[in-house]
């Protein structure tokens, strides 16, 4: 999906409308959005936060923009409509996954993950199709450093970064009582550098175990 022309005033998800991300910088943003065509469009660009509250998020899973490729976005890091083949990083994500814990989701739709209190945040919410990172200096990531300090403000979380990027945002960040689970990015041209093997989704449930938590059903 994609959107040219002006978006409607902003709405921001009412559990997060006290973030200074929407006062201070998202009306610039919106602005710009309004002079091209770009991903996923407005009634999914704040799909990672209308899917939970700070209160409910219990893991932090970073991504880093939108896919470019028109069809794949949705609003959640990662993740795609039912029915959209898995690009190479999320289906190295799932083959991480199926050798972790032995599941696998039917799809690459991973709202399900949201539902149970994983926050899939782009450190960019937009991006130009066939552009991956063409609004990543929009200042989107301060929305994302919010967010992840509105939930810490409610719980202990547990941080899954993948790469470099997903590192320098949530730097300084986590606290002694959250969990930091940090490697290579999915992608095929890092995942064999220390992503495989991770075991990200066992360790996150052994985690929120420890804290009397159920797990998350990842699959």
């Amino acid at each position: 999906m994609t959107a040219v022309g002006p978006l409607p005033d902003p709405v921001p998800p009412a559990a997060w409308s006290h973030l200074p991300f929407f006062a201070e910088d998202w009306p610039a943003i919106r602005d710009r959005l309004a002079h091209g065509d770009w991903l996923p469009g407005p009634g999914r660009v704040f799909a990672a936060l209308e899917a939970l509250t700070p209160a409910t998020t219990r893991v932090v899973i970073l991504g880093q923009d939108p896919y470019p490729t028109p069809g794949h976005a949705n609003g959640l890091a990662f993740s795609v409509n039912p029915g959209v083949r898995p690009p190479r990083s999320l289906a190295n994500i799932l083959a991480e996954l199926a050798a972790d814990t032995g599941e696998r989701p039917a799809s690459g739709d991973l709202s399900p993950w949201a539902a149970q209190g994983v926050l899939l945040m782009n450190t960019a919410l937009s991006v130009a199709p066939g552009a991956a990172g063409a609004h990543a200096r929009w200042g989107w990531d301060r929305l994302a450093r919010q967010a992840i300090a509105a939930a810490q403000a409610c719980r202990p979380v547990a941080f899954v970064l993948w790469g470099a990027q997903a590192q320098a945002v949530a730097r300084g960040l986590p606290r002694d009582a959250d969990l930091v689970i940090a490697s290579p990015h999915p992608s095929p041209l890092s995942a064999r550098r220390g992503f495989f093997g991770s075991r990200p989704f066992s360790r996150v449930n052994a985690w929120l175990a420890a804290r009397g938590e159920a797990p998350v059903r990842w699959g």
